[in-house]
């Protein structure tokens, strides 16, 4: 069996137990995480950064604009989706990682707030994620950012509607990307590899977790934007970076993406962590692992944006 690595498994022994995540839970959760995740104001604190939100016109999706107070020329952008199962938390959940990638990239970020499910089944959520991201490539020069260096980027149900709407930017002739950056990516309804059956009922996302997220978001559908392991062809999509626990239900779902990226010559890296579990970065984010993979993620994205 697959151990965690000693300073990731401290940090898990030491979170509080929550309620098994089902259809009367789900309320609760969703306040407790609410309530957990800061403000633009608290997760900037006193760096030289400004904030607004903005509605995309016509469409009701509200989104978070996070930029320097001077924006450098040609700076990037940076699309940020939001995990949580495709059922719970809000824009603000990346806020920390977010300001972080803003203040040492001179990104121009913007976060988006989706329709959750079960509330909102597919396509309500790709498709409120998908106006934010033609909001944001098509308001560039106002916004400060050069289009040409457009990212979109989240982790685990955040990492699969990413690669979702890259899938969906390809066929409809949407916003052309510049990379995508998909964190431990929730993105295979199926719920049954090896990984899955191995971390069932351990780390901090098991399998009974994702089969409510997956049947909420799907309510019986099938959809290769919803489940982007499931479509059938991945060429012409942006470069990838596709991270993942080695201790997580994710790792072989995610590893078989990045070898189908490969087959269809999408320029792909793959960084599978020993011994890390499902979101390791923000319960340990002090840890070796952490510290190690954030490193890797500035690397891949200085090349994306041209400033190695």
């Amino acid at each position: 069996m697959t151990a965690f690595d000693p300073e990731l498994a401290e940090a898990l022994d030491g979170l509080p137990p929550g309620p098994p995540l089902s259809a009367e839970s789900l309320a609760g959760v969703r306040r407790m995480l609410a309530d957990s995740n800061l403000s633009c104001a608290e997760a900037i604190g006193d760096r030289d950064l400004v904030w607004e939100d903005r509605t995309v016109p016509g469409t009701g999706v509200v989104v978070t604009v996070v930029k320097p107070r001077q924006v450098g020329p040609g700076a990037p952008g940076f699309y940020n989706i939001h995990g949580g199962g495709m059922v719970m938390d809000d824009r603000f959940a990346d806020l920390p990682r977010m300001v972080a990638l803003v203040e040492e990239f001179g990104f121009v970020a913007v976060t988006v707030d989706y329709r959750l499910a079960p509330e909102h089944p597919h396509p309500a959520p790709l498709e409120d994620c998908y106006a934010g991201l033609t909001w944001m490539a098509a308001n560039a020069a106002e916004l400060g950012f050069d289009p040409a260096k457009l990212i979109v980027g989240g982790g685990s149900a955040g990492g699969g509607l990413s690669a979702g709407i890259a899938l969906l930017a390809r066929d409809r002739g949407g916003p052309t990307l510049a990379g995508q950056l998909l964190l431990c990516p929730m993105i295979d309804s199926g719920n049954d590899s090896a990984s899955t059956v191995e971390f069932a009922e351990r780390g901090v996302w098991g399998q009974a977790a994702n089969a409510f997220g997956w049947q909420s978001l799907l309510d019986g559908q099938t959809s290769p934007y919803a489940a982007p392991a499931t479509a059938p062809d991945l060429t012409g999509l942006p470069p990838a970076f596709i991270e993942v626990g080695a201790a997580e239900i994710f790792r072989d779902e995610d590893v078989d993406y990045a070898r189908r990226l490969w087959a269809a010559g999408v320029p792909t890296e793959l960084h599978v962590w020993a011994g890390a579990y499902h979101g390791f970065d923000r319960f340990a984010p002090d840890s070796e692992v952490t510290r190690a993979a954030l490193a890797t993620r500035a690397s891949w994205l200085r090349r994306i944006i041209g400033r190695a």
